[in-house]
């Protein structure tokens, strides 16, 4: 009884190999995106959103109503002076 894989030809086990690559680069992937690449933020993302910082505490506040406008521009020019931000004008606090 012959089989495939002694008549010359690779056999029926080539049809493994496609799957045992994409099983590698998906392996690959996976572990790159869980490891390597999370918390690493994109080009098309910034530092602006991000929730924890003063400035966006500050801004979530006004935004509820827990500040009024006045307080708001106080504190974020205090904010604006710690931490080395641009002020509302455009140029350096």
């Amino acid at each position: 009884m012959q089989t495939l894989a002694f008549d010359g030809g690779p056999g029926p086990w080539i049809l493994f190999f496609p799957l045992i690559w994409a099983a590698v680069v998906i392996g690959v992937v996976t572990f790159l995106r869980r490891t390597v690449w999370r918390g690493r933020r994109g080009p098309w993302r910034t530092g602006v959103g991000d929730d924890k910082s003063p400035i966006a505490v500050l801004g979530h506040r006004f935004a509820a109503g827990e500040i009024d406008e006045d307080e708001y521009w106080r504190r974020l020019s205090v904010l604006n002076e710690e931490f080395g931000r641009t002020s509302k004008g455009g140029g350096r606090a």
